[in-house]
């Protein structure tokens, strides 16, 4: 076997020291370590200042509110019926009807925010809020309800939308807020044990002017797109398809049926950065107030 012979040169490079990692390098990943962890501290400081307001605030509301169940009158109104033969069997859609309805003082609200368009309760959330409208539907993402500005925002009716003259498809958002406020807890929807509870199925909504229910029948989570948020629709046929679509993404069956005539209430929130989570329930019953 033959050997090559190492050269000089050869030996020399091998016996090379390894040169020393500059002080300045050491100084530099130091440095971007250190930033890191204040960047860190700081967002985490915004965040519970933001969330210590939402929380004032909403403890603020609850003591100038009063939520009344009221019972009917001869101004309630069953909304678009379907017919016996129509209905499903499991669809618990009469017992609904009989379910009283909110209403709320608006008073005392209007005064804090002349935003103010309605108060939502949805059953098995924390969701129980006054809903605000603006001119665009970016100033709510970033203000509370006093108006100051605050990254959880509040929640809020799409600028296109008018509950005293309801569209096909009526939007309200509001940030999944990892404490649970605003829509933070409209992810129990997509757990069993909220749909296992069928008195979750109901929404109220109360207005200055009126009060209505409405019932659930699709809850699911989805990429990012805005399909879902159309609110009016020029065709029978692309109304009925928008009215398919949602229907079949839900991850629950809730036996019960949807059709062009209904008119639907849309709740979304953001599941991640990438995913929003989405109900759809349809008008079943509105009753005006009494003035």
């Amino acid at each position: 076997m033959k050997y090559k012979k190492v050269s000089e040169k050869d030996l020399s490079k091998l016996n090379k020291k390894k040169k020393p990692i500059p002080n300045y390098i050491w100084f530099i990943c130091i440095f971007i370590g250190i930033s890191i962890i204040m960047f860190a501290e700081i967002n985490v400081a915004k965040w519970l200042k933001s969330t210590k307001q939402i929380e004032k605030q909403i403890e603020e509301i609850y003591k100038i509110i009063d939520i009344e169940e009221i019972s009917a009158n001869k101004e309630e109104k069953i909304i678009n019926p379907p017919k016996e033969d129509e209905l499903p069997p499991e669809d618990p859609y009469w017992d609904y009807i009989k379910l009283p309805l909110i209403a709320v003082n608006f008073d005392e609200l209007k005064k804090k925010n002349s935003d103010t368009v309605a108060f939502i309760k949805v059953n098995g959330t924390n969701i129980n809020y006054p809903v605000v409208q603006a001119k665009d539907n970016s100033y709510y993402l970033t203000h509370t309800y006093d108006k100051s500005y605050n990254p959880a925002g509040w929640v809020f009716l799409d600028y296109r939308n008018d509950l005293n003259n309801l569209d096909d498809n009526s939007i309200i958002y509001a940030h999944g807020m990892y404490n649970k406020t605003m829509f933070g807890s409209l992810k129990n929807i997509l757990n069993s044990n909220w749909y296992n509870n069928t008195d979750n199925y109901v929404i109220n909504i109360s207005t200055p002017s009126t009060s209505t229910l409405w019932q659930v029948f699709s809850v699911y989570d989805i990429p990012n797109e805005t399909y879902y948020l159309t609110s009016n629709f020029g065709t029978a046929s692309s109304h009925q398809k928008f009215l398919d679509t949602i229907t079949s993404r839900s991850v629950f069956n809730f036996n019960t049926t949807v059709n062009i005539n209904d008119k639907v209430l849309t709740l979304s929130t953001c599941k991640n950065d990438f995913e929003k989570v989405v109900l759809h329930a349809k008008l079943i019953k509105e009753q005006i107030k009494e003035t």
